[in-house]
């Protein structure tokens, strides 16, 4: 069985890692699936955002993900997969009235796709690819949140 676990990584922290080894541990094929939106600055390029995948993947032995990216409509790259589910991480409530209704919508669009949703580990529940961006851009402690290969690239970026 196959999944997709689309996201835009940026960048990519220890709740997205809790998040893909829980799925490399359910499913045969695990596609993360990063998010082209030339509408959104990102502080790293898709190239990069792939690269801090592919080294998380390999030092944590995930062997059943694949990394591919995609723009447009998360439905047509699920077709286009021929993936039927996709996987979503909940940190508040908030997250699962909003993804909720992005379900139903993806439901219409393609049917028989699901959504499944996994609680984020308690340890990472407070964790935002945001809320790293803005602690880092004041110079902050950020090895709590992404691991050691991102806390590097973000250091990089933000000359530190």
């Amino acid at each position: 069985m196959k999944v997709i676990y689309p996201g835009s990584f940026d960048p990519l922290t220890y709740g997205h890692l809790d998040i893909i080894q829980r799925l490399d541990s359910m499913y045969d094929e695990v596609i993360v699936a990063i998010l082209i939106n030339e509408d959104k600055k990102s502080l790293f390029s898709l190239k990069e955002r792939e690269e801090m995948l592919r080294v998380e993947i390999k030092e944590n032995k995930l062997t059943h993900v694949t990394i591919k990216s995609f723009d447009g409509l998360l439905v047509n790259f699920a077709k286009e997969e021929d993936c039927k589910v996709i996987a979503r991480g909940l940190r508040l409530i908030a997250d699962y009235e909003y993804e909720k209704n992005i379900a139903r919508i993806n439901a219409c669009l393609y049917e028989g796709l699901e959504t499944i949703f996994l609680l984020a580990n308690s340890n990472y529940s407070f964790i935002s690819s945001s809320g790293v961006k803005e602690v880092a851009s004041f110079k902050g402690e950020i090895s709590p949140f992404v691991s050691k290969n991102v806390e590097n690239k973000i250091k990089e970026k933000y000359n530190y």
